[in-house]
């Protein structure tokens, strides 16, 4: 299949067609979608250097996506996967609490349901958009640091037992979500699960029921209602703060004024069940995505904008609990933490550079941060995690794996900014855009590189992407 630059210009309207520049499958109408397409007559004779006026170059037609609708059963494995994933029913219901090792089952069902289908859907393993290429580099660098592990045996078993399941399901998820229901139904998942976490994160609070800290009532602190990914408040923080943008996203992008207000909010409510986590991590990631979501959803009227961003935060410190604010204080003076976490972080910050640095080409393997750390803490950093135990360089693949897929969901926005018509593609792609920044400035805060949080998120991103171009390839013919 020819590709599309990002780059090339893409002539609308020519009566003729011209399949030699490029080949699209389009099951719908059995043709091949063109390079060039349609053309008033008067530019028939056109020389090459005088091109028709052209539209914005087809986002998406980089990755050479086929535009076939397989993997509906891969689908259905995969989001009954993600929901034993997000719910844990073992936990939730006592009948089931014997069936531990259902989301591993569920999960090679999956894989055996998805690598044929695969193959007879395009003859190949996975498609390769760049996020794609990306978790493979992340997978060399992660076998890389497995030798010279300070424990080889650790390092294998955090690679099998965490990460790899993570990219493998990463994977299935870019080539199986194809469709706008697909997509819908696994964020939808995603915003049952927070909504449950939320009503049990704020009861929790208002009845006293701590799940983690000290003995000193003052310094306990709530849990998730559901172990594993929500269990410890820091995380539950991550998660909900990169559910926030997702929800405000879909909020905008409805027509439906009743649709507004529900997923608004959904909104408010993680916001709400952020702030009694007492999570400094995920304030900051609430900052940064209320900054995010002001400036894009503001850019025209910045001055309105700027006043809405600094009534939010004002609300959220008027009405969060009374020790709140002083929680946040020991994110600029250490000192007036009591529990003397915020100095503890600090320090072992400094050991994870200083490992990163010590052990720069392929880090002390992965898990083993802690037989080089302080009391063997884990870094509570997701960048020094990675730096520390893979290397500088799978730092850098991290780092890039979460920039590109933003750099092309900008793409959309910018296009889509002036089209009413693709309004939902528009503020899909805020949300999805400021979803990653929250995670990418509260994972500062947490060991999480290799946990679901970011491959989820990613792979939405993936997902609008190949929804987008679909939509352009139907418009344009």
């Amino acid at each position: 299949m020819s590709q599309i630059s990002d780059y090339e210009s893409f002539p609308i309207r020519r009566k003729r067609r011209d399949f030699a520049a490029a080949e699209v499958d389009a099951p719908w109408s059995g043709e091949v979608f063109p390079g060039e397409v349609f053309a008033d007559d008067k530019f028939a004779e056109s020389k090459p250097d005088e091109p028709a006026d052209a539209s914005p170059a087809i986002i998406g037609a980089e990755d050479g996506w086929n535009l076939n609708k397989a993997h509906f059963i891969t689908f259905i494995a995969l989001f009954l996967f993600s929901v034993v994933l997000y719910f844990r029913p073992y936990e939730l219901f006592a009948a089931l609490s014997s069936y531990t090792s259902m989301a591993f089952y569920i999960g090679v069902a999956t894989l055996a349901v998805y690598v044929p289908s695969q193959f007879v859907a395009e003859g190949n393993l996975t498609a390769r958009p760049r996020e794609i290429n990306l978790i493979l580099l992340f997978v060399v660098a992660a076998f890389l640091s497995m030798p010279l592990a300070s424990s080889p045996g650790e390092a294998y078993d955090t690679f099998t037992e965490v990460l790899l399941k993570a990219i493998v399901i990463f994977i299935v998820f870019v080539n199986a979500v194809r469709t706008e229901w697909r997509f819908k139904l696994l964020i939808w998942l995603a915003f049952a699960v927070s909504l449950y976490l939320s009503f049990f994160a704020l009861s929790d609070y208002s009845n006293g029921i701590f799940r983690e800290g000290s003995a000193d009532w003052n310094n306990q602190r709530i849990g998730g209602a559901i172990g594993a990914l929500f269990g410890n408040s820091n995380d539950l923080a991550l998660h909900l703060v990169t559910m926030v943008p997702l929800a405000v996203g879909f909020g905008f992008a409805t027509k439906n004024l009743l649709k507004r207000i529900l997923y608004l909010g959904f909104a408010v409510m993680f916001v709400a069940a952020t702030v009694v986590t007492f999570s400094r991590g995920g304030f900051i990631g609430l900052f940064f995505t209320m900054l995010v979501l002001a400036r894009k959803l503001g850019r025209k009227n910045k001055f309105l904008s700027a006043g809405a961003l600094v009534v939010a935060i004002t609300a959220l410190l008027i009405f969060a609990p009374a020790s709140y604010s002083s929680r946040l204080s020991s994110i600029f003076n250490t000192a007036s933490d009591f529990t003397g976490s915020s100095t503890q972080r600090t320090e072992i910050l400094k050991r994870s550079i200083w490992v990163t640095l010590r052990y720069p080409l392929t880090g002390v393997g992965l898990g083993n941060f802690h037989f080089k750390s302080v009391q063997e803490l884990v870094t509570h950093n997701a960048y020094t995690q990675v730096s520390s135990e893979m290397g500088i360089a799978a730092l850098v693949v991290y780092v890039m794996f979460m920039v590109y897929p933003l750099r092309r969901l900008r793409k959309i926005e910018e296009q889509t900014l002036e089209d009413p018509e693709r309004r939902k593609f528009h503020y899909w792609s805020i949300g999805i855009q400021a979803s990653i920044v929250a995670y990418m400035t509260t994972s500062f805060f947490a060991s999480v590189a290799y946990y679901w949080y970011i491959y989820y998120i990613i792979g939405y991103a993936v997902a609008l992407r190949r929804l987008y171009y679909v939509e352009q390839v139907k418009n344009a013919q």
